[in-house]
């Protein structure tokens, strides 16, 4: 059987709490068996990770620099603390995955700093609302405001629009903050808005970016890209003392290689969020059953009565609520989520009508 055949089979139901469970993608496998093969130089001298920082900038349309990672925790905490000293403030959304589920990983490596919470609905905030929290400037007895950090897509599946985050961007920078994105749904978001890479990001005024690829069809593959080479300074020396700077690191740069190579990872998530939009649009026809929020990427918030909660794990779901503080489910669709099992999902649900 084929690499082609064997990634693309029915998923277990199981597979609706997160896009993690997915399969990788043909074309990274592919890529990651091309690449065993022969000798190559080790530590990030091969081949791939060279060439990889040509396709990056290309693909950004300027000059980037990037740091393969092997996951998104690794990514968003090296990042951060590349621009946010230990006495620093980060600014994110008290949803922010940087906050709630990274165990610590952004304060342990940055030394120190200190996540401030910024209000905002759905998951998101405003420029002015970012203005008013940024405080402690030159007080000796306060952390310093230092950067930054939205999700894209955010947390709850919404997306920030381009004007938004350069919005943000504009208000951190006139206080002297860098500003840093976590994109562990980048593509999603990308697609989403119909925008450039280069429009989402540095035009944007996003100054590094923590490129997620692992949800949306590769098997191990994150990177670091630094928009301004003036604030990569010494991260080589992070990304290393972190165990990021793998010996193989071929591997990791050809999976990244194929992912954005002849638009893989956009059409990728292109039909992950047709699916959310499918699944979104289907449950939220049904009795006992409330959208949370708009249906914006590939994640689906709901609110589930009991019944049709016990509908769903009796089907075979595994219904994840621990989202929003169990006010929400959530259901991930990913880049190979079939139309049959949107529809089964759906037909499950509605046996307490």
């Amino acid at each position: 059987m084929g690499t082609s055949q064997k990634n693309t089979r029915m998923r277990s139901k199981n597979s609706f709490a997160s896009d993690n469970t997915s399969t990788a993608c043909p074309q990274v496998m592919d890529a990651v068996v091309a690449a065993n093969s022969g000798i190559v130089q080790s530590y990030g001298d091969d081949e791939y990770s060279l060439r990889l920082q040509t396709t990056m900038s290309e693909i950004f349309e300027t000059p980037v620099t990037v740091f393969p990672t092997v996951s998104g925790t690794a990514s968003n905490a090296l990042a951060l603390s590349a621009i946010t000293p230990s006495f620093g403030k980060i600014y994110c959304h008290g949803l922010a995955h940087i906050n709630n589920d990274e165990c610590g990983a952004p304060e342990f490596f940055s030394g120190g700093a200190k996540l401030v919470d910024v209000a905002g609905e759905n998951g998101k905030f405003n420029a002015e609302t970012l203005d008013a929290t940024i405080d402690g400037r030159d007080v000796v007895h306060n952390s310093q405001p230092a950067c930054v950090s939205i999700t894209q897509a955010c947390e709850t599946g919404m997306v920030y629009q381009t004007h938004e985050i350069t919005a943000i961007a504009a208000t951190a920078h006139e206080h002297r903050l860098k500003v840093h994105m976590d994109g562990a749904r980048f593509a999603n978001a990308l697609v989403t808005l119909d925008v450039s890479p280069a429009e989402m990001t540095w035009k944007s005024g996003v100054d590094v970016l923590s490129l997620g690829a692992t949800k949306n069809g590769c098997l191990a593959a994150e990177a670091v890209v630094f928009f301004k080479p003036e604030l990569v300074g010494q991260f080589s020396y992070l990304h290393k003392r972190a165990g990021q700077l793998l010996s193989k690191m071929r591997f990791v740069s050809a999976q990244l290689e194929a992912y954005v190579a002849d638009d893989i990872w956009l059409r990728n998530a292109q039909h992950a969020n047709k699916m959310a939009a499918r699944l979104s649009a289907a449950l939220a026809e049904l009795p006992g059953i409330e959208l949370a929020y708009p249906t914006q990427s590939n994640e689906v918030f709901v609110r589930l009565s009991d019944s049709v909660m016990r509908e769903l794990r009796d089907g075979g779901f595994d219904v994840n609520v621990e989202e929003l503080d169990g006010s929400a489910a959530r259901f991930v669709t990913a880049w190979n989520t079939q139309e049959s099992e949107v529809d089964e999902l759906v037909k499950v649900a509605c046996r307490t009508r």
